[in-house]
């Protein structure tokens, strides 16, 4: 249960606790004349709970030339709860409030709608919101990337709408991602290894079209894994959408297999390339290096330690 319901449950409780109004019974209905419990009868503290919520959402009668004004709302506006009021929707990844009336978080704005994202099944075949802390969030209704006519691909038609609120010059060019050379996203990283070790270079691409990895060593044209058996390249697509990863994959490495190993992407529109070097050493050659890189580290951290006269007391 969100903590601002627990606060008002509290404030309720007090009231039931001091109050024997009408607005607030605090006696059974009935003939037995027993007191309630509010923290142990919860049927009956929702009953009144429900009757504050509604009686804070009584509406007055329409002024509108009393109504705040709406300004900055990226999400688009809509009338609140009474229908009278422009209030600002809210925007996606918002809190929001399910059905058609703003209580606490507010309602989403244009092209969104209010869902729980259920991460995975339940005994019910769906988690439980409340047991699992879950909060219903606005969501953008249509989730395919457009293209904007700044050359930019936002990943739905939600968040150009946020970009073209800032930037009312932009227009919308077309309803799939900007077409682009490919654009290197995780590029492989230089590695030192031992000489029997397994490692992996990986290499994450966005294009659209779509684009194909190649990987090559030493400049030299020949793409691997070639007719070694001890590398091997795997491809699939994601993380993201247009996406694709790649791995090139060493087991038992040699000192033969030192050198600089090369990915490269292309699609019809260009291609573009990142490469990494791969250091393989004897065990003896390894010690040595890792000690040397330990000192230099070392070195690194006392240099950036304070000296005395450049601490301040005051």
């Amino acid at each position: 249960m969100p903590p601002v319901l627990d606060m008002i449950r509290l404030v309720l409780w007090l009231f039931l606790s001091i109050n024997n109004s009408s607005c607030f019974p605090n006696y059974v209905s009935d003939d037995t004349d027993q007191p309630i419990d509010p923290l142990l009868d919860y049927d009956r503290l929702d009953d009144a709970f429900d009757r504050v919520r509604n009686d804070t959402l009584r509406c007055e009668p329409c002024e509108p030339d009393l109504c705040p004004l709406a300004l900055g709302c990226r999400a688009g506006v809509l009338l609140d709860a009474c229908g009278c009021c422009k209030e600002c929707g809210n925007l996606e990844g918002q809190p929001c409030d399910p059905g058609e009336r703003s209580v606490y978080y507010g309602r989403c704005g244009s092209g969104l709608s209010c869902r729980v994202d259920h991460r995975g099944p339940g005994p019910g075949g769906e988690r439980d919101r409340e047991e699992e802390g879950d909060e219903p969030q606005c969501v953008c209704t249509e989730q395919e990337p457009v293209c904007g006519s700044e050359g930019i691909t936002y990943l739905n038609i939600c968040q150009f709408r946020e970009a073209n609120f800032s930037n009312p010059q932009l227009k919308l060019s077309e309803r799939e991602p900007c077409k682009t050379v490919p654009v290197i996203k995780v590029a492989p990283e230089n590695q030192v290894k031992g000489a029997g070790s397994s490692l992996v270079f990986l290499c994450e691409v966005f294009a659209f079209p779509m684009a194909q990895v190649d990987w090559t060593r030493d400049g030299h044209q020949v793409l691997l894994p070639g007719d070694d058996p001890h590398i091997s390249v795997q491809s699939r697509g994601g993380p993201q959408r247009f996406e694709l990863s790649s791995w090139l994959q060493i087991e038992g490495a040699e000192h033969k297999d030192s050198g600089t190993y090369r990915c490269v992407a292309r699609n019809n529109l260009g291609s573009v390339s990142a490469s990494a070097t791969l250091g393989v050493l004897s065990q003896e050659e390894l010690s040595a290096y890792l000690t040397a890189s330990v000192s230099e580290m070392k070195e690194m951290l006392d240099y950036s330690q304070p000296r005395g006269e450049d601490l301040d007391y005051y």
